[in-house]
């Protein structure tokens, strides 16, 4: 198997006829080497009628349906798992990123490179709101992270099989897959493209999930918030002496401030850095407390095209195997 197109889904019952019929003609110079995985995250409506109304249609289409919603990244790793192909090429169901640009990514690769990633030089169809976070949010993830991350760059990316094995080795539950590729290093290099508006439905990725994919962007490749937690106790603690010595000052001299104003402000202002400290420090050891129950990470309810698609998470196939051995 040369290629390997994975797209995760959800709740993209109207993109899924149009996804694959652009697919399948981006793919047509390796339509004998190739396959395209679907990976439903436990959609809601119809989603899974269409992948497989999709697999009837092209049998070089495979389908794996989780048995509940794990999350984009949860969902993308799944499809990853179950690629046969020796370059693996990801990308939305959304079509905001055009699969028509997979040959210039491949004849990149032909070059030398192992991970040939997507670079947003214009995002359509998206407002100031989204494009300003989203320009924000890279900036100063990579203010914060021990390891450089592309900049206005996403999950799609066409990728070696050996940087994906790399990426696959990885434990972690809190996924954040663009970064994960960027860690495990390689050749890499960036297209860049124009982001095309959704063609259907609506966004998957509200603030709130924007967030959360964001804190665990964050906490999953730097410790500095923990660091930054450190320097705001010492900036309290230096603040607490300074008013200290005015409090002092104004007893010696006679000149005690009256009314409650400068006292509401220091407790704000210490409870605030104890809750943002507690938040910090929260976040890490929810993370440390999800990665000791080794839970897998998906399971798969059911599978479209190839019967060998694993049921269990490939990460659980080896343990499995040394303990029947």
């Amino acid at each position: 198997m040369q290629l390997s197109v994975v797209v995760p889904c959800y709740n993209e019952e109207e993109s899924v006829p149009m996804l694959v019929d652009r697919l399948v003609q981006a793919i047509e110079p390796w339509a004998d080497e190739a396959e395209i995985i679907l990976a439903d995250d436990g959609s809601s409506d119809e989603t899974w009628a269409a992948i497989e109304a999709a697999h009837r249609r092209y049998p070089v289409v495979r389908g794996i349906r989780l048995s509940a919603n794990r999350g984009h990244q949860v969902a993308l790793t799944a499809g990853l798992e179950a690629a046969k192909g020796e370059r693996i090429f990801m990308l939305d169901a959304d079509l905001q990123d055009p699969p028509e640009i997979l040959p210039d990514m491949m004849m990149m690769m032909d070059r030398g490179y192992d991970v040939v990633y997507g670079r947003r030089a214009e995002r359509q169809g998206e407002t100031l709101f989204k494009k300003a976070t989203a320009y924000l949010f890279y900036r100063f993830l990579n203010t914060l992270s021990d390891v450089e991350i592309p900049k206005d760059t996403g999950d799609f990316r066409l990728v070696s099989r050996r940087s994906l094995d790399a990426v696959l080795a990885m434990p972690e539950r809190a996924r954040f897959i663009r970064g994960m590729f960027a860690w495990a290093g390689f050749k890499q290099i960036g297209l860049e493209y124009v982001r095309d508006p959704r063609v259907a439905g609506v966004t998957k990725y509200p603030f709130r999930a924007m967030l959360r994919f964001a804190t665990d962007a964050l906490t999953g490749f730097s410790t500095k918030p923990l660091k930054m937690a450190t320097r705001l106790a010492f900036l309290s603690l230096y603040v607490t002496f300074l008013m200290a010595v005015y409090v002092f000052l104004s007893l010696v001299l006679h000149n005690t401030a009256p009314g409650w104003a400068s006292m509401l402000l220091a407790i704000s202002f210490f409870s605030g850095i104890q809750l943002l400290t507690l938040g910090i420090m929260g976040e890490y050891i929810g993370r440390l407390y999800m990665e000791s129950k080794q839970r897998p990470m998906y399971f798969v309810a059911e599978e479209t095209g190839a019967s060998d698609v694993p049921t269990v998470p490939q990460t659980l196939r080896e343990p499995l195997r040394r303990e029947a051995s």
